[in-house]
């Protein structure tokens, strides 16, 4: 089936005026009408008929879209989505991008069958998110490096995060600082190691590339990746990790070979969960306003509906939480 992306293509003009120009808008000429239409008639493009109704058709429904359902980051989040929503007579429907072209979750974007998405997901392509947003269906994206018109970002400071942590470590006496990361494609992960790198620069520490280990996010990421670590033969004195999930899989792992924190390593991790306050040590994180983030999201998703015009990005700060798995050492 053809793609609008491929009418452009066909055309020689950009999707978004191949979209205008199939939703008959003024802002392109008749001409550029006329070669959008032939191409789309040579490629026996369709129009999403649920597209077209979506002026006529209201659900009440948003759609959040995430990863995976399962992880204890996403309470929060998605409390505030549902807070916000609610409170304006509005149902959420939470689904996982798992399947990725396939799954349901992509169908919200391709066939409109909500009032609005929020996209918490890294497996769905930018182009499937930017066709849909090009017809002015609202979506906001969150966490994700995602450019374009008709697209709106909400993003926390995560170069900041990565910094504080960093710098946390390094005002309590530590130089020797490895960090755990999350996905290589990960735009949150890349900045928080951006940030790590950032403060061991700023108060001149070399990086150490073979304490830069891969995780996944998850507690047996961490896990292995701290094995892998402790395989070394040659610990750091300190943790930074990507997130408090592989944090405490690491708290896991140090345990089991004999280890004491803080007093033998100290660690830090990144999003505050709620475990967090209470794993033994409780752990020294980087909090980020989830249930704001969430809140922000749904606020935004009701300004497009509305007609209102919205700034296409939005930045929450992250702040330092100091717990007991950090030893502060001598400074002599």
């Amino acid at each position: 089936m053809a793609t609008i992306k491929d009418v452009a293509k066909l055309a020689g003009v950009a999707v978004s005026t191949a979209s205008y120009a199939l939703n008959d808008s003024q802002k392109v000429s008749s001409d550029t009408k006329k070669k959008v239409m032939d191409a789309a008639k040579e490629l026996n493009y369709q129009k999403n008929g649920l597209a077209s109704d979506l002026k006529r058709t209201k659900t009440n429904t948003i759609a959040l879209i995430l990863s995976d359902l399962s992880g204890p980051y996403y309470s929060e989040l998605i409390q505030g989505v549902q807070s916000v929503a609610m409170t304006n007579g509005y149902d959420l429907i939470a689904c996982s991008s798992m399947g990725g072209s396939q799954s349901t979750a992509v169908k919200f974007l391709r066939e409109k069958r909500v009032d609005g998405v929020i996209v918490l997901a890294h497996n769905i392509e930018d182009e499937t998110i930017q066709e849909s947003a090009r017809q002015g269906f609202p979506i906001v994206v969150l966490d994700r490096e995602l450019k374009g018109d008709f697209v709106l970002q909400v993003d926390v400071d995560n170069w900041r995060g990565g910094y504080l942590a960093t710098e946390n470590l390094i005002k309590n006496g530590h130089r020797k600082i490895a960090y755990i990361s999350g996905p290589y494609n990960s735009h949150d992960n890349e900045l928080r190691f951006q940030g790590y790198k950032g403060a061991l620069a700023k108060y001149g520490i070399p990086f150490q590339s073979r304490w830069k280990i891969s995780g996944d996010y998850t507690r047996d990421g961490g896990y292995r990746a701290t094995n892998m670590l402790i395989a070394q033969n040659k610990l750091p004195e300190a943790v930074f990790y990507a997130n408090d999930e592989m944090a405490i899989g690491g708290i896991q792992a140090f345990t089991e070979k004999g280890m004491k924190l803080p007093d033998d390593i100290s660690i830090v991790g990144f999003d505050d969960i709620q475990l967090a306050e209470f794993v033994s040590p409780s752990l020294t994180t980087i909090r980020q306003p989830k249930y704001e983030a969430g809140a922000l999201a749904v606020h935004l998703i009701f300004q497009l509906l509305s007609g209102e015009k919205v700034e296409p990005y939005y930045k929450l700060t992250t702040q330092l939480i100091e717990r007991k798995s950090v030893k502060m050492k001598s400074l002599i």
